[in-house]
């Protein structure tokens, strides 16, 4: 499907080569495929060097609902505001350093919470794939996490691929029609706009 993949996948991993870590940033707007086509670059990574690489999601760095409702933030739940950048920086920190197991958080979307230590990092995980709407997002307090990416990846999908899938996505979760288009089209849309106009330019464009 991705014609792209295999190169990716060779490209991360001979850069990696003499690396004890080499941490990936995999970014795009939301609907951009990202949580999918981060497990399959994983998976052809693995093919190339087994059991090295794994994947990061951005996703279980949401605050909960219970610490956005109080100032009314649930409805923009997904905004950049919305995430705990520090705690994301400071377990890429802990990664990059390689000396022990890192848990992470992993975002459950049907129960819409993050589930704390979902996913284990551990030494034996050479390539690190953390992928987010917002990794590359040129405001603070996002650009703290730039030092610590050894490759950038930004992938790129036209806005009207983005709106229908933001739009079916939101149906699958149970909204009415009307629901989802306003969600796709009001919210997840602002968003990947600010994405795509706001972000430093990555090393690489996956298309």
């Amino acid at each position: 499907m991705y014609p792209e993949l295999q190169d990716v996948a060779r490209q991360i991993s001979e850069a990696a080569s003499d690396r004890r870590r080499f941490i990936v940033a995999l970014a795009g707007p939301p609907g951009a495929g990202k949580s999918y086509r981060s497990e399959l670059l994983s998976d052809a990574i693995t093919a190339l060097r087994p059991g090295e690489s794994v994947v990061v999601p951005m996703d279980g760095y949401h605050f909960d609902n219970a610490v956005l409702e109080p100032d009314d933030q649930v409805p923009v739940k997904g905004a950049p505001h919305t995430f705990d950048v520090d705690g994301l920086r400071v377990d890429l920190e802990r990664i990059r350093r390689a000396d022990r197991t890192v848990a992470v958080p992993v975002f459950d979307r049907p129960l819409d919470l993050a589930r704390a230590g979902g996913r284990l990092i551990t030494l034996g995980h050479r390539i690190v794939i953390v992928e987010g709407n917002y990794l590359l997002l040129d405001e603070a307090p996002w650009t703290e996490l730039h030092p610590l990416f050894d490759l950038t990846v930004m992938l790129d999908v036209a806005d009207d691929v983005l709106e229908q899938r933001l739009f079916e996505r939101w149906l699958d979760m149970g909204q009415d029609a009307a629901g989802a288009l306003e969600k796709a089209r009001h919210k997840d849309m602002s968003n990947a706009r600010l994405v795509k106009t706001r972000s430093i330019s990555p090393d690489l464009v996956w298309r």
